[in-house]
């Protein structure tokens, strides 16, 4: 399912973050996003993430505008089709990494049965199944970063946005990483948005988008 921006431009103030931004990714594809600090990186990717909503311009997924959907409609559209990798992984640190990972599961009622299997089984291709049952604090960042790519995989989302997924980690840890997160996209279909300042992290994507200056450069 394609995501497309036209014409996106928010306003923080009397700064611009975006103006006139462009952009379209195709279904099942990686798109990298790079530009210099505070060219609007980590903004295009929360609008279109429908996590701002842009003063002007709008975002499509696939035939559906969803930048003038109300903000409940929008944050069921994240839970149902959207999957999010931070910097931090954001883990909810009182849970597991099982139950990390079966929480956009259980969000969306599906069956415990399945929603079991479908952790397991990524846990597993992830090779952190041994520590499913130790909370983030108890494992290594990678280690947790590796579960937040199967909690942002598990309920199949059409579009992955990972923000900086690498920042916080090793150059080892952070490969793994990108191998899982590539990787899985790719075996189900999911398109990744991956904003980030490193070449070689770019260099997993299908393609690189520039900003500057709160516009796509290329």
């Amino acid at each position: 399912m394609t995501l497309t921006a036209r014409e996106v431009g928010i306003r923080f103030g009397a700064t611009d973050a975006l103006r006139g931004a462009d952009i379209e990714i195709g279904e099942g594809e990686l798109v990298a996003v790079m530009g210099p600090s505070g060219s609007g990186k980590s903004t295009l990717l929360h609008v279109l993430a429908g996590i701002l909503r842009p003063d002007q311009g709008e975002i499509r997924l696939g035939d559906r505008r969803i930048d003038n959907l109300a903000d409940s409609a929008r944050s069921s559209l994240r839970l149902t089709s959207f999957g999010f990798v931070l910097q931090f992984g954001d883990l909810v640190p009182e849970l597991s990494l099982r139950e990390n990972v079966e929480l956009p599961l259980r969000l969306l009622k599906v069956r415990r049965s399945e929603t079991r299997a479908r952790a397991a089984a990524l846990l597993r291709e992830l090779e952190v199944e041994e520590f499913a049952d130790r909370r983030p604090g108890e494992v290594s960042g990678g280690q947790a970063q590796r579960a937040a790519v199967a909690r942002a995989l598990v309920h199949r989302p059409a579009v992955v946005f990972a923000d900086e997924p690498t920042g916080a980690l090793d150059s080892v840890a952070g490969e793994l990483v990108l191998d899982a997160l590539t990787g899985l996209a790719r075996q189900q279909g999911s398109a990744v948005v991956m904003v980030t300042h490193e070449a070689r992290v770019a260099a997993y994507a299908d393609r690189t988008v520039f900003l500057r200056d709160g516009r796509v450069a290329a």
